[in-house]
C-alpha cells in the first residue's frame, strides 16, 4: 500500500524573526493544509530548509509535525544526506518520531556513482522500517539517480517503494516507470508536470504549490483519479504562471515570500538563502491576484 495517493505539500518550515524555527505557526500551516484537502505532510525537505536545520532541529520538527498531524493524514520527512551514516541517523531519528514514509535525496555535492548510489540507498534501507521514497532531483544535487538505478532498488530492497521525479524529464520518468513494471509509487517534484506524470502511473506530487493553493493541487490530482480529465488538464494549465512564478528564484524563496504576501506570515529565511528581488516579489504577487489568491 502506498504511503500516499494525491497531493503531498512540501512544507516551508516557518521561522521567528531571529530565525529560530516557529512551531506555532508550524501547527498552525499543518492545520491549514488538512482542513484544505491536502493528501500527505512532507516535513524537512528542500522547501523546508532543511540544509540549514542543525540535527537537533531536524529532529525536532519532524517530531512536531507528527504530533501536530494527530494521524489525519501521512507525514513523510526528509532525511536524505550526503553522508550515509548522517542519512541512516535522521532515518532512525524520523522512524522513532512515528513518521509514515521517509524521503531521501540522492547525494549532493560529492555526488556517487550509480554503484554508490546502491549501497547508500541500501544501507539505509537496511537500517529502517519505513518505508522510503528515493528524491531525484538532479538540477540541485549534481547527481542522477538512473532508470536502472531506481529499478534495481526498488526490486531489491522492500522499503524502497516510491520516487520523488523532478528530473523535468518525461523520457526518463516514463523509462524508470517502465522498468518497475509501473509498480513503483512515484510523485511529481515538478509542480508543472503533475498531470503528464499522473498519466504515466505517477500517484501524486509533492508539491511547493500547495503551500499557497492546497485545494487547487489536491482537485487536480483528485480530478485525474476520477476521470475527470478535463478538470485536471484546465487546473494544471492555470496553474502555469503562478508554478513559474514560484521557483522565478531558488526555491524556497518565493513560496515564502508568496506565503508571507497571503499573511500566513511564516517569517524569514535563513542565510545563504535571501530575501526575494524586488522585481521577482512584484511580479509574483501580481501572478498571485491573477490566479486568485488573496493577498494581505
Amino acid at each position: 500500500m502506498a504511503i500516499f495517493k494525491g497531493a503531498g505539500v512540501a512544507i516551508v518550515t516557518p521561522m521567528k524573526d531571529n530565525q529560530d524555527v516557529n512551531y506555532d505557526k508550524l501547527e498552525e500551516l499543518i492545520n491549514i493544509q488538512i482542513a484544505e484537502g491536502t493528501d500527505a505532510i512532507i516535513i524537512a525537505g528542500t522547501t523546508g530548509e532543511s540544509s540549514t536545520l542543525t540535527m537537533e532541529e531536524h529532529r525536532d520538527v519532524i517530531k512536531a509535525a507528527v504530533e501536530f498531524t494527530k494521524g489525519r493524514i501521512p507525514v513523510v520527512a526528509g532525511t536524505g544526506s550526503n553522508c550515509t551514516r548522517t542519512a541512516i541517523q535522521l532515518s532512525q531519528e524520523a522512524e522513532e518520531a512515528g513518521v509514515d514514509g521517509l524521503l531521501i535525496v540522492t547525494p549532493y555535492y560529492n555526488k556517487a556513482t550509480q554503484q554508490g548510489l546502491i549501497s547508500h540507498y541500501s544501507q539505509i534501507a537496511d537500517n529502517t522500517k519505513c518505508p522510503i521514497i528515493m528524491y531525484n532531483v538532479p538540477g540541485r544535487t549534481g547527481c542522477n539517480l538512473l532508470p536502472e538505478t531506481v529499478a534495481e532498488l526498488f526490486k531489491t530492497k522492500d522499503n524502497i517503494v516510491g520516487l520523488k521525479e523532478a528530473t523535468g524529464n518525461m523520457a526518463q520518468a516514463s523509462k524508470t516507470m517502465y522498468l518497475t513494471d509501473g509498480k513503483l509509487d512515484m510523485y511529481s517534484g515538478e509542480d508543472g508536470l503533475v498531470l503528464p506524470l499522473l498519466s504515466i502511473g505517477a500517484l501524486g506530487v509533492i508539491s511547493v504549490w500547495s503551500n499557497v493553493a492546497p485545494a487547487k493541487v489536491h482537485q487536480l490530482c483528485q480530478s485525474y483519479f476520477d476521470g475527470d480529465i478535463k478538470t485536471a488538464q484546465k487546473l494544471q494549465r492555470e496553474a502555469i504562471p503562478l508554478v513559474d512564478a514560484l521557483f522565478s528564484e531558488v526555491n524556497p524563496i518565493p513560496v515564502k515570500t508568496a506565503m508571507n504576501l497571503m499573511g500566513l506570515q511564516v517569517g524569514p529565511l535563513r542565510s545563504p538563502m535571501c530575501e526575494m528581488g524586488a522585481d521577482n516579489a512584484k511580479k509574483l504577487a501580481q501572478v498571485m491576484k491573477e490566479y486568485g489568491i488573496t493577498l494581505a
